[in-house]
């Protein structure tokens, strides 16, 4: 499978797949596609996978498109202004995302539920208790929210960040939910309440503007009178 990234900060990713290779996708993100490409919808990995999925926030069900009679081609676009990244997953190198951040990936990538060791991370973290671990082998295309940057933490080293702005990080990475100090911080600061703390060892992915807080922005401008 070969691919391009287009569009700036309106991606899409293009794959050129050969005779027999598939992907995945779990949203109908498939934005368009080369006739030849078969769909499938499947639950990929049986009930239980796909009810561990619906947990997570995502689809129970998953799409799987295989090129037939010839090499084919698909294209999957990114469903918010940011950009889309390639993640080459391996045994050794798994990545955990938030729920809405996988758009596509080779078929021999495995998605699974990932639990937050400590309940606090679940209930203040900002992306929930639950998030998504890409594990196997193969080509997996994440979209994040606005531009990403990243940090390489080192073991032991901990960086502090503000609620939705953590869009994905290195398995070997752990997370925890830490209070803002002080209860006038709290209540008049304007950061909320809690903050995520994620801990190396591993590289940390933050999107510059989560779309949950261009929600809050827009919310005051958006009249809900009939």
């Amino acid at each position: 499978m070969q691919y391009k990234i287009k569009g700036d900060n309106l991606p899409v990713v293009i794959c050129n797949l050969e005779d027999g290779e598939s992907m995945i996708t779990e949203r109908g993100s498939m934005s368009w596609m080369s006739p030849n490409m078969k769909m499938e919808t499947t639950s990929n990995g049986g009930i239980g996978k796909a009810l561990g999925r619906m947990f997570a926030g995502e689809a129970m069900f998953q799409n799987r498109y295989t090129a037939q009679n010839g090499n084919g081609m698909i294209a999957f676009a990114s469903s918010f202004p940011g950009c889309i990244r390639a993640f080459d997953i391996v045994p050794g190198n798994e990545v955990i995302v938030q729920k809405s951040g996988f758009l596509a990936s080779e078929s021999s990538v495995e998605l699974s539920v990932f639990f937050q060791k400590k309940l606090g991370s679940g209930f203040f973290g900002g992306e929930g208790f639950i998030m998504q671990r890409l594990s196997g082998r193969g080509m997996a295309f994440l979209e994040f929210d606005g531009y990403v940057v990243e940090y390489e933490l080192r073991p032991g080293q901990s960086i502090v960040i503000d609620t939705g702005y953590l869009a994905a990080m290195d398995a070997t990475c752990s997370m925890e939910i830490q209070s803002v100090p002080g209860v006038k911080n709290m209540l008049f600061g304007g950061e909320g309440i809690f903050n995520t703390v994620v801990t190396g060892p591993g590289r940390v992915y933050l999107q510059t503007m989560p779309i949950s807080q261009v929600a809050g922005i827009l919310r005051p401008f958006i009249s809900t009178s009939n």
